[in-house]
């Protein structure tokens, strides 16, 4: 049997055993013919099933290596390596040939998504009006300090959350906040007058004691705040002022980033405020920087229009 009636064989049993979507069928007939066709190329001759079980790492490694090259994205090729894998099951079940060399190939790794800054004009109306929202003074002290904390310091929600009230940075006190961020790592932040003015207006109407080892952010009841109650005012938030879906919490954490970065701020910088131990991470907020130029660009330079 030739590769191209195994590949065959192997589709009608994907849709007749395994009942896989239409979509699911089209994008592995692709996925392998591409594969296929590359054998072609590469072993100078059309593979048959003998060829198809002597192949090596390398050779599904120069495959994937000239799919990267053509601009196929991460996601893609790891779909095509996952439909070879279950192609070579299928021979393997049915009368051989079997590759052991596949189950060596490690599959790629989707890229991670760039982060959704808010724009800074929502960003600006969040910071101004999340503490006019709530109908109790103290909920809406509370909801201002954290939203600006969030944007105004880069802190993530856990690590405002795990503030107690002797690490609130106050007016006429410390102009920086020592944080405790992922894996006990501690990072100082500068902390802006806003910021301190806003978290000591909170302290000053909070009805519940705060001891000064106690969570600094309380709930209605006075127990902790936690993430659910954050994501929660948010969204309160988002729907009043109509804000975009992404308004979270680690958007505004990403606004930070983001407009610093619009600033000129140095990327080394922004590590050390973020708390990132790679500088990889931090690289990801150039994407969303450059993105953004480019939506700008294409909504008002005159050469724009009718480009692709």
């Amino acid at each position: 049997m030739t590769a191209d009636a195994a590949l065959t064989s192997f589709l009608d049993w994907l849709a007749a055993e395994r009942r896989a979507s239409p979509a699911t069928i089209t994008a592995y007939r692709h996925d392998i013919a591409t594969f296929l066709g590359f054998l072609t190329r590469h072993l100078g001759a059309a593979p048959d099933r003998a060829a198809l079980g002597a192949l090596t790492a390398a050779d599904f490694r120069a495959w994937l290596a000239e799919r990267a090259a053509e601009g196929v994205t991460n996601a893609t090729r790891a779909r095509g390596l996952a439909a070879l894998r279950s192609f070579y099951r299928f021979l393997a079940r049915n009368g051989g040939p079997d590759c052991p060399a596949i189950r060596l190939i490690a599959t790629p790794r989707a890229r991670v998504p760039a982060p959704r800054a808010l724009s800074r004009i929502d960003a600006e109306t969040l910071a101004a009006e999340a503490g006019t929202l709530a109908d109790e003074p103290w909920i809406a002290a509370r909801d201002a300090a954290l939203v600006l904390l969030l944007y105004g310091c880069g802190l993530r929600a856990a690590e405002a959350l795990g503030l107690t009230r002797r690490d609130a940075p106050l007016p006429g006190g410390s102009a920086s906040l020592r944080v405790r961020g992922k894996g006990s790592k501690e990072r100082d932040v500068p902390v802006l007058p806003v910021v301190r003015e806003a978290i000591g207006d909170y302290i000053r109407l909070c009805p519940h004691p705060l001891a000064p080892d106690a969570p600094l952010f309380r709930g209605v009841r006075g127990g902790p705040l936690n993430d659910r109650l954050l994501r929660l005012a948010l969204a309160r938030a988002r729907a009043a002022l109509g804000l975009p879906d992404h308004a979270s919490p680690h958007a505004l954490r990403h606004s930070f980033a983001t407009h610093l970065l619009q600033a000129g701020a140095d990327l080394r910088a922004i590590q050390e405020l973020l708390g990132h131990a790679s500088l990889s991470t931090t690289q990801r907020y150039t994407a969303v920087d450059e993105a953004q130029v480019m939506a700008v660009w294409q909504r008002a330079h005159p050469r724009a229009a009718g480009t692709g």
